[in-house]
Order: C-alpha cells, then structure tokens, then sequence
C-alpha cells in the first residue's frame, strides 16, 4: 500500500494506515461488538493480498470502502504530532 490513509480509531485518536500490516492490524482490533459482515469481507481481502491472491491495490480499495462505509476515513491532519519539534532537547540519550 503506497498511499497513506487515516481511520478514526477513538473520539480523538487517528491512526495512520501505510501498508498492509498496518490495515490487517487494525481491524483485527476492530471491537467484536461491531464486527458485521463488511469488517469479515475487507479482513478477508486483507489476508487474500497478503497471500498474494489479490492485488494490493484491491487491499488498499477495501480498508478504504471500510472507512468511508464506517464514517470513520479522515483527511491527513494538518499538523502531525511528529511533525512538531519538540521544546526542549531530542529525546536522544547520549552514550
């Protein structure tokens, strides 16, 4: 998955979706309460991609239908929390 996509995981909490792992990670984690036949359908399309019966392309159409479907697919957030330096110090430790 070459695009970067963003999913409302929380009420303030997005989560950055890069590659493969990261789209199969995040809906093994999708609450079992709320998992419906749209949540078995786009894991399944995951696992077939990742095996290498389906081209990534169509993994990357499917969590993205997931989250449109959802009501949960973000535009990228203006400002990243990394992308902010921090005040003080790199959080480096020296040797």
């Amino acid at each position: 998955m070459n695009s970067k996509m963003y999913l409302k995981e929380k009420k303030d909490l997005i989560r950055e979706i890069t590659d493969l792992y990261d789209a199969i990670d995040f809906l093994e984690g999708w609450p079992e309460r709320d998992r419906d036949v749209v949540h078995g359908a786009t894991l399944k399309t995951l696992y077939m991609a990742h095996d290498g019966h389906k081209p990534i392309q169509v993994a990357r159409d499917a969590i993205r239908a997931f989250g449109k479907k959802k009501g949960i697919l973000v535009k990228a957030p203006a400002v990243l929390p990394w992308m902010i330096s921090p005040s003080s110090g790199s959080g480096r430790v020296s040797a």
